[in-house]
Formats: C-alpha cells, sequence, structure tokens
C-alpha cells in the first residue's frame, strides 16, 4: 500500500512509499482508510516542531471501515464504519491512565507519529480506541470526528461555556470554527471571531456559512483589546485561542475580565511564547492547557455531528493523498480550512 511516511529527523522529509498491510493483533481491527484529515501537528512533523519517531507513516484524524477483525473483538464487525481515538500504547497503569486521561499518558505514541498512521490504504487500531460512525453521518464528514472531540472536550467538559457568555475565539482555522459553533449550541451570548485581513477571503466566507459569530476583529486594522472591551464592557467571560500566535496569546488574555477563563487549544510551534504574567495574575484568571481529547468528548462530537447541529461540510475539502504536498501548502497558505487526504 502506499503511505505518505515521515523517513527521516529534520524539516520536509515526507515522501510517498510502498508499506506492508499492517498486522492486527487478536484485540485489534484493521481499517481501511476512508479519509485522513491533515492536522496542525502533520504540518509542525513536517517543520521538525512536533514529537515523532520516524519512519513513521503520518497522520492520525480518519474515518474508515473495518476490513478485518481480531480473534477477541466483539464490538466490531466487517463492514462497520468507524473512527478513532489516537491514544495508542497507554500504558493503562500510570495515574494519568488510572484517573482516565489515557489521551495524556505519557508513555502514549499516537498513530501518526509515534507509530503508523493514517495517511495509507489501512490502519490496525485497537478495538478499545474506535467509535462507531451514526448511520446518518458521512464518511467526509466522521473523518472531523477527533478535531471536533478535542474542541467537545476542552471547550464543553473542561471550560464549560454557560449561557450568555462573551466568547472571543483568537483565529478562524478549523479549530476556531468548531469552537465558535460549540460555543452557539452551549448558549454563548456574543462569540467573537479574531482573525487577520487575508482570513477574509476565504475562512471567514466558511464562518458565514456556517453563521457562527456575532463580531469579526480583523486585528491587522483594528486593537483587539479595546474593540472586545467596547463590544463587552468588562472583557470576555472567556478566550478560546485556537491560533497559537504569540501576539494573539497575549490579546487573549488582555481582553478577558476579572476572573475570566482562558481555554488554549492552539500549539504555537514554539518552545517558549511570550506572556503578559502579571496582567494574568491580577485578573485572577483560570488558564487550561488543552492537549488532545477524552472519551465522552468524541461521543459528544458524533452525537452533535449526527443531529445536524453541528456542520462540519463546509470546512472540508478532499484531494488525493498523492497531491498530499499541495494539500500542504495550501492549508499552510490559509487557501482551505480543512483538507482530507484520499488514499
Amino acid at each position: 500500500m502506499i503511505a505518505l511516511v515521515k523517513t527521516q529527523k529534520g524539516e520536509g522529509f515526507f515522501s510517498l512509499e510502498e508499506r506492508p498491510v499492517p498486522q492486527i493483533a487478536d484485540d485489534e481491527v484493521l481499517v481501511k482508510v476512508a479519509y485522513g484529515g491533515i492536522c496542525g501537528t502533520d504540518i509542525h512533523i513536517y517543520h521538525d516542531q512536533f514529537t515523532y519517531y520516524p519512519p513513521v507513516i503520518v497522520g492520525h484524524e480518519f474515518s474508515g471501515t473495518v476490513e478485518k477483525i481480531g480473534s477477541k473483538v466483539t464490538l466490531y464487525k466487517e463492514g462497520d464504519n468507524v473512527v478513532g481515538e489516537p491514544h495508542n500504547l497507554a500504558c493503562g497503569k500510570c495515574y494519568l491512565c488510572r484517573n482516565g486521561h489515557i489521551q495524556n499518558c505519557m508513555d502514549k505514541r499516537s498513530i501518526g507519529w509515534g507509530i503508523d498512521g493514517c495517511f495509507t490504504t489501512y490502519v490496525a487500531m485497537p478495538e478499545k480506541l474506535l467509535h462507531k460512525v451514526p448511520a446518518n453521518l458521512s464518511l467526509e464528514e466522521a473523518a472531523m470526528a477527533e478535531p471536533t472531540a478535542i474542541v467537545a472536550h476542552q471547550l464543553l467538559e473542561r471550560a464549560k461555556v454557560t449561557p450568555g457568555d462573551n466568547v472571543v475565539i483568537m483565529g478562524v482555522g478549523p479549530i476556531a470554527l468548531l469552537a465558535a459553533q460549540m460555543a452557539k449550541i452551549a448558549g454563548a451570548g456574543k462569540v467573537i471571531l479574531c482573525g487577520c485581513t487575508p482570513d477574509i477571503d476565504y475562512r471567514l466566507k466558511v464562518a458565514d456559512e456556517l453563521q457562527c459569530y456575532d463580531i469579526f476583529i480583523d486585528v491587522m486594522k483594528e486593537d483587539t483589546v479595546s474593540r472586545v472591551m467596547e463590544e463587552t464592557g468588562i472583557g470576555a467571560d472567556l478566550v478560546v485561542e485556537a491560533s497559537g500566535a504569540g501576539s494573539a496569546i497575549t490579546s487573549a488574555i488582555r481582553c478577558l475580565k476579572k476572573w475570566g477563563r482562558l481555554c488554549a487549544i492552539g500549539m504555537t510551534g514554539a518552545p517558549t511564547v511570550s506572556v503578559p504574567w502579571n496582567e494574568a495574575m491580577m485578573k485572577v484568571l483560570d488558564v487550561q492547557f488543552n492537549m488532545s481529547s477524552s472519551y465522552n468528548g468524541w461521543d459528544i462530537a458524533l452525537k452533535l455531528m449526527a443531529s445536524g447541529k453541528l456542520n462540519v461540510k463546509p470546512m472540508i475539502e478532499v484531494m488525493s493523498l498523492s497531491d498530499w504536498k499541495d494539500a500542504f501548502d495550501k492549508l499552510e497558505a490559509g487557501k482551505s480550512m480543512k483538507i482530507l487526504l484520499k488514499p
């Protein structure tokens, strides 16, 4: 099977290569990949800015169909449509695993960076990490389950949007627009998107189609903090930082009200970021640094998509796996929202 492989350490080193179909253990399922979503993490791996263990098939967001099951698998059968949590090789014994946080296990080696992932024809997955795709949800939409589950876990389970909250979202990418939709679903008051001038030509049009925000602030033309204060009076109740930009992180802290909440989801790609620490202290902010997704987050994500309350269709573009370089370039240029690679 043809696979997109990170062949060695360093900038670049992505290559389409022939790889054998993976063997499965008794408790595993062989999934024929329908779509694999390109994540910001994959772009960081390309640029040598995220942990990975080459040579490794990249990609961790997928939807597909069960091709074969191991002898101990009981919950799935051949032909089932599935998605899967990328929490492979969690030890099951450490304090994180025992407290239900397998996504943060220090021994975890997720598909796509720790072990072979989904940018290929087949991927092997433990039965315990799979979820069935609801019958009324397409495999294209289901391929968005992983980023949607992340936002559901961080925004709804942890940051807990309260009806009436004024929510500011830094960024206009897929995580940002998923967060904007979920904030609306949870009863937010004003949802304010903060982006850049180039976002207006494409990304903001997707946000318009989703009807997921009330106000857009072009941070290249307006003072973000002043505008947020003008719109809210005392500052935002909650800021979702989904851009990873240092300037946005600073603005996130400065536009929050006292006792406000900061939900940090965006990865920076840099080892350190400067922040107005004393201002955050004086505001007595609650700050949540987020990484990955919970089981319940996946359940919420699939239910919201299947119900039609959360719409991912306008965000999706499908390209061939063979065109992976064009897809990566397009995403980095901000000319696409979410690209699914089809094997």
